[in-house]
């Protein structure tokens, strides 16, 4: 099936490792070229160098409000255009109520959400019918994960935020959508399990309460995110869609 990405031109942000980077690496192997984000100027670099000639990284927190200028910019004048971001930004720190300081709200506030909220929004102004914005977020949109009390209390607003803007800018042509990774078998999720006592027993637990029996590979979310910002998912707009091997039991 041809995805329709060849010579398509995106941003991926919090690509240098995890979820951005693979989708990031499935986009350029269909023939997408990318601008890829990250806050270590080097990573970035690294990161950009390993996907090849239809890369360009550039240093940038999401958190940064003229980011998202410079990383459409640097679309435009590196590929000559800009037809979708998909807005990822690292977790924020684990803990529960008592754990969580005001700072660490303040900044994953910054980072988590109004920095993807100024992202989304200078896109949506940026981009022409086809162009589409999409939000790497978590099951905790409907589900909150024991442990991770700030991204229970950020992520779902961002869901809410994606579902109204995509309403907004669908008359315009363009296309809003949500990827909702769970057990992924990221540096992230390992950090994770790693919190607790045993963190094999921990995975081997999660793993039991997949339908699949086992976490996914980032290369699976990759390929989702890949269809979801192409021509071929063109009818597809204000959905949230698990990538979990079926460990949502709703609907």
């Amino acid at each position: 099936m041809d995805l329709g990405l060849k010579d398509r031109v995106y941003v991926v942000t919090g690509a240098t490792r995890g979820l951005g980077n693979a989708a990031a690496r499935e986009l350029v192997a269909d023939g997408a070229k990318v601008v890829i984000t990250g806050r270590d100027g080097q990573r970035v670099a690294d990161a950009a160098a390993e996907l090849g000639p239809n890369a360009a990284g550039v240093a940038v927190d999401n958190a940064d409000p003229q980011g998202a200028e410079r990383l459409i910019a640097t679309a435009r004048e590196r590929f000559g255009g800009f037809d979708g971001i998909l807005i990822s930004v690292g977790g924020p720190p684990p803990g529960f109520v008592t754990d969580n300081t005001d700072e660490q709200w303040r900044g994953a506030f910054e980072s988590v959400f109004l920095g993807a909220v100024r992202l989304a929004r200078v896109a949506a102004a940026e981009l022409e019918p086809g162009g589409v914005i999409g939000f790497v977020l978590s099951a905790s949109v409907h589900e909150p994960i024991p442990g991770l009390t700030v991204s229970n209390g950020l992520r779902p607003g961002l869901a809410g935020f994606a579902k109204s803007i995509s309403d907004e800018l669908g008359p315009r042509g363009i296309r809003v959508l949500g990827l909702l990774p769970s057990r992924i078998d990221t540096d992230r999720v390992r950090e994770l399990d790693g919190l607790s006592a045993d963190p094999e027993a921990t995975r081997a637990a999660n793993e039991s309460r997949i339908p699949l029996r086992r976490y996914g590979t980032p290369e699976e979310f990759g390929r989702v995110a890949a269809f979801l910002l192409s021509p071929a998912a063109s009818y597809l707009t204000g959905i949230m869609l698990p990538v979990d091997g079926g460990m949502r039991h709703g609907f």
